[in-house]
């Protein structure tokens, strides 16, 4: 079976997600679909194209050493309404409240902003 060329694999939409570091500051990218395909910056200029350099140094070690490249998952995204109900105790609701004020916010921003840092956590670590 014939191997698919670079110029193949990097026209893929391959997703990118970029995560700012808000410790030491600067960004880390990653391509979830390309597994230890990482890389950081200063800047989001700097982290746009330290992705793309990753992107293609990545794909040209796997050509190069036969690893099987897996091409980007396609997800409908218009079966997401962006939307779903959730359920808690009263006592969470009041901490979730009372944050999200204190932080300027409405609580439904504050539970996204809340959501996508753990779901971040998740991809970063692999959890």
């Amino acid at each position: 079976m014939k191997s698919k060329s670079l110029e193949y694999y990097l026209g893929l939409p391959y997703r990118i997600e970029i995560i700012p570091d808000t410790v030491e500051g600067g960004y880390t990218a990653s391509y979830p679909d390309l597994p230890g395909c990482l890389t950081c910056s200063e800047t989001m200029d700097g982290i746009i194209a330290n992705a793309q350099d990753a992107k293609r140094a990545w794909l040209e070690a796997a050509i190069a050493d036969g690893i099987e490249i897996p091409e980007p998952l396609v997800e409908d995204v218009a079966e997401y309404s962006g939307q779903f109900k959730l359920r808690m105790p009263k006592s969470l609701h009041r901490s979730l409240a009372v944050h999200a004020k204190k932080e300027g916010t409405s609580m439904n921003q504050y539970c996204v902003y809340l959501l996508s840092m753990n779901d971040a956590k998740h991809v970063t670590t692999g959890a």
